[in-house]
């Protein structure tokens, strides 16, 4: 199937890197205009010259912090002033962050639902009434499994991932009837910068890190940002205009749930 997002446009978070990276890719190579954020300059920059590789559309970056209301409100402003709309937006910004309950104190807890679920809320706040104006909009929000089957020593990232996807369907349905369509799609282990790090921390050689982690998914293996980014542009495309209210596993098998 050919996916086309000609015409349209979106603004990524967390967009300069793994999983981000690859959404906003692919949906320049579709055709769309495509606005990242993130707060790294260098890595938005070195992003920009990726993107631009194969875009069909235009391709702009800002520097900011999704965390912070102002950051998020100068991003979406820019992004309107550069290409006047905005159709699409994804919500993907935030790596995982676990540890044992009673470790986990009230600054870690802010800042996981600041990084998180809050700065969805504000973007899918300033994104709505244009989206529903032009009766036409997507919402991706980008969780994780956790969300679903939470694990022991799994919080904060679990439980504001869980909120994330009660968000979804509550946009949904209000999203609907302006058929602005909002759905999440929950990783389960996706190659990125944070498994480069943990291998890192762990003292082990990356392939060796990642043949470990695959052992525990039924694929057996780990997932691709690029396979993560081409159900996120099926989601944005013309093609899934009746899928809305879903909260999909794109983990290998490796949820305990459906």
């Amino acid at each position: 199937m050919e996916i086309s997002l000609a015409g349209r446009s979106a603004l990524i978070t967390g967009g300069s890197k793994g999983i981000g990276l690859a959404v906003a890719t692919r949906f320049a190579t579709a055709g769309a205009d495509v606005a990242i954020v993130a707060r790294g300059r260098e890595a938005l920059d070195d992003a920009v010259r990726l993107i631009a590789r194969a875009a069909r559309g235009r391709v702009v970056a800002f520097q900011g912090d999704v965390a912070l209301h102002e950051d998020i409100r100068r991003t979406y402003e820019a992004t309107m002033q550069a290409f006047g709309k905005v159709d699409i937006a994804v919500n993907n910004a935030g790596e995982s962050r676990t540890g044992a309950f009673e470790a986990i104190s009230d600054e870690i807890w802010r800042e996981d639902f600041d990084q998180k679920l809050f700065a969805a809320i504000r973007l899918t706040r300033l994104v709505w009434p244009q989206m529903k104006e032009r009766r036409w909009g997507r919402i991706i929000n980008v969780l994780n499994i956790g969300a679903k089957a939470p694990r022991p020593a799994s919080a904060p990232t679990s439980v504001t991932r869980a909120a994330g996807m009660a968000l979804t369907k509550v946009l949904a349905g209000e999203g609907a009837p302006y058929n602005v369509l909002v759905n999440a799609l929950l990783i389960g282990l996706i190659e990125a910068d944070q498994h480069v790090r943990r291998a890192a921390q762990q003292g082990i050689a990356l392939a060796d890190y990642m043949s470990a982690r695959g052992k525990e998914i039924p694929l057996g293996r780990m997932g691709k940002p690029e396979e993560f980014a081409n159900i996120a542009c099926f989601l944005a495309s013309d093609a899934a205009s009746y899928v809305t209210g879903t909260a999909i596993n794109v983990d290998g098998g490796r949820s305990p749930v459906v």
